[in-house]
């Protein structure tokens, strides 16, 4: 079982704090990453969970302007720290997140013990070898397709969990890899992309957001 006091014993953690459609957020995230990347080669398995990237902000405010239904089911694969489902979840969705990195779930769960939602459906997944059971209305992610050779797990993963009238929401910065997103997809799915803009401090950050459903 989670305690938070345990975490706060085996990791440092700084505190952010940030706002998504009006309501605020306090996030823990690692105060380095030394002890979670490799120093023989940093970009083997680099840690992206550790930090929270537009995609994700983006995707939580979409989510928070859904209209409430208590009988869909939400799974937010990748989480990372959980930014995503917590924003989600406070806004009164279904949520059952997901990440396979240990650490990341461990931050994941502090954060929702810190956002007042201790009992927010929190589960380690590897696309690979799921072992989830059920279906969900809706699966949603962001930054999940910035690794070419994750899209054919990512693919059997939607087939397998993905309600026959459900719908794949995933939001991703503009990256190379979205050309053969589309061609593992498009034979299975509907596919529909929606470019957006997002400005912060100045700066632009192109991102798309996905739709899938069935054909």
């Amino acid at each position: 079982m989670f305690s938070i006091e345990t975490f706060y014993n085996n990791y440092e953690a700084d505190t952010t704090e940030l706002t998504v459609n009006g309501r605020k957020f306090s996030i823990l995230l690692p105060k380095t990453l030394d002890r979670f990347i490799n120093p023989d080669d940093i970009f083997q398995d680099f840690p992206l969970w550790t930090k929270i990237w537009q995609a994700s902000w983006a995707l939580a405010g979409y989510l928070a302007d859904m209209p409430v239904n208590p009988q869909k089911r939400f799974l937010e694969i990748g989480a990372g720290v959980g930014v995503v489902s917590i924003v989600a979840a406070t806004a009164g969705h279904h949520m059952t997140m997901t990440e396979y990195d240990s650490d990341a779930l461990q931050f994941a769960r502090a954060n929702a013990h810190l956002n007042g939602l201790p009992q927010l459906s929190i589960m380690p997944l590897d696309w690979n070898r799921p072992g989830l059971k059920g279906r969900f209305d809706y699966i949603v992610g962001s930054e999940v397709i910035y690794r070419e050779g994750s899209l054919q797990a990512l693919g059997r993963l939607f087939q397998t969990y993905l309600k026959p009238e459900g719908e794949v929401i995933l939001v991703s910065e503009m990256r190379k890899t979205i050309g053969a997103f589309f061609k593992q997809m498009e034979p299975i799915f509907k596919i529909q992309a929606q470019k957006k803009v997002l400005r912060s401090e100045g700066e632009k950050i192109r991102i798309v957001l996905f739709k899938l459903t069935f054909k």
